[in-house]
C-alpha cells in the first residue's frame, strides 16, 4: 500500500470524523433529547472525559484527581498514537501487507481524530452543558489544552427488554443493546484492530519484496 494511498485514506476518515464532532457540537447540547434516525439509531450528544465506556484512571487509582487523570489519559494518547505512527511508516516502506497497512492506517486516523478532541476541543469550544457550544467564543473555551472531551453521538438501542427468566444470573432484568456512545475515530479504531484479530495471518504474513524481482543473472546466462 503506497504512503499516498495511506495519507488518503487517513485523511479522509479525520475529515469525516472531525466534520460530524464540530456539527454535533455546535448543534447540539448535553440536555438535548437524542435524535431518533431509526428505531435502532439514534444521534445522541455525549461528551466522554475518560477512555472507553466512559471510564477514568481516578476510577482505579482513587489517589489520583480527576484533572491528572486527564491529563494522564490525554499524555498516553498521544505516545501511543506516534508509537502507531511510526509503525505505520515502517510497515509502508517495507511494503508489508496492504491487510496490515490498512489496518493500521485507520487505527491511527482515528487515536488522532480522538486526540484532537482531548487536546483542543477544551479551547476551541464552549461549553455545552445547559447550551448549544459556540466556536472560538469570546469568553473562552470550557477547558484548558489536553483536558478536552472527545464528542461522541452515534447510539445503536439495537433491542431493550427484560431477559427470560431461564437465564442464569440475569434472568428476568432488564437489558439494552447496544448502550454505548461513540463516533466516527471509535468506529475506525474498532475496525482496525477487529481486521487484525480476524485476519492475523493475512496482515502479518511474511513479504519478500525480491521475490518478483527478475533474476538478470540467470537470464542473461542461461544454462
Amino acid at each position: 500500500m503506497s504512503s499516498k494511498k495511506v495519507l488518503t485514506l487517513i485523511f479522509f476518515i479525520l475529515l469525516i470524523d472531525q466534520v460530524s464532532k464540530i456539527y454535533i457540537k455546535t448543534h447540539f447540547s448535553l440536555i438535548d433529547k437524542p435524535v431518533v434516525v431509526f428505531s435502532w439509531f439514534q444521534i445522541a450528544f455525549v461528551e466522554n472525559d475518560g477512555m472507553a465506556w466512559g471510564a477514568k484512571l481516578s476510577d482505579f487509582f482513587t489517589f489520583i484527581s480527576d484533572k491528572s487523570a486527564k491529563l494522564i489519559l490525554t499524555l498516553f494518547r498521544i505516545v501511543a498514537v506516534t508509537c502507531i505512527g511510526f509503525w505505520l511508516a515502517d510497515v509502508v516502506k517495507k511494503q508489508k501487507s496492504q491487510t496490515l497497512a490498512f489496518a493500521i492506517a485507520i487505527i491511527f486516523a482515528g487515536a488522532l481524530g480522538n486526540i484532537l478532541d482531548s487536546v483542543f476541543y477544551g479551547i476551541l469550544f464552549s461549553d455545552s452543558t445547559m447550551q448549544v457550544a459556540s466556536f472560538l467564543s469570546e469568553d473562552g473555551g470550557y477547558a484548558n489544552v489536553f483536558y478536552g472531551n472527545v464528542v461522541d453521538m452515534l447510539h445503536f438501542p439495537i433491542w431493550q427488554g427484560v431477559l427470560p427468566e431461564w437465564l442464569p444470573f440475569v434472568g428476568g432484568s432488564f437489558f439494552s443493546f447496544f448502550d454505548p456512545v461513540f463516533n466516527v475515530a471509535d468506529v475506525a479504531i474498532s475496525t482496525g484492530i477487529g481486521i487484525l484479530l480476524v485476519f492475523n495471518k493475512k496482515a502479518f504474513k511474511e513479504t519478500n519484496p525480491e521475490k518478483n524481482t527478475p533474476d538478470l543473472e540467470s537470464h542473461n546466462n542461461p544454462i
